[in-house]
């Protein structure tokens, strides 16, 4: 990621097998400081920054697993590192672009 900041280079999770992260270029939605996921069990997801519908990047508690693939389709950072960049992209605005593939995990659990 860039930014007049500088850059940063942040490990994240995204989509397990059976779930998908989407990819593509997209203007960021709406951000929430703070915001429970209704659909999971109201799991917290501090600084969301939703970019595709319910799909967002924001920060996870669970640490241990950035990384690897284990959400069902948002892009996790640690708490620090989301809050860094939603006041990035809330002071400059952003284009978020996800790109990549599967991890190596991914793929050999299909």
């Amino acid at each position: 990621m860039q930014s007049s900041h500088g850059d940063y280079t942040w490990r994240v999770s995204t989509a397990r097998s059976g779930y998908h992260t989407p990819k593509g270029s997209f203007a960021p939605i709406r951000m929430e400081r703070m915001h429970y996921s209704r659909r999971y069990h109201m799991e917290p997801m501090p600084y969301a920054i939703f970019f595709k519908g319910g799909y967002a990047i924001h920060g996870s508690l669970r640490t241990q697993s950035l990384g690897r693939p284990v959400s069902h389709g948002c892009v996790r950072l640690s708490p620090s590192h989301a809050a860094t960049l939603y006041r990035i992209v809330k002071a400059e605005g952003a284009h978020i672009s996800v790109t990549g593939r599967p991890s190596i995990h991914a793929l050999r659990r299909r």
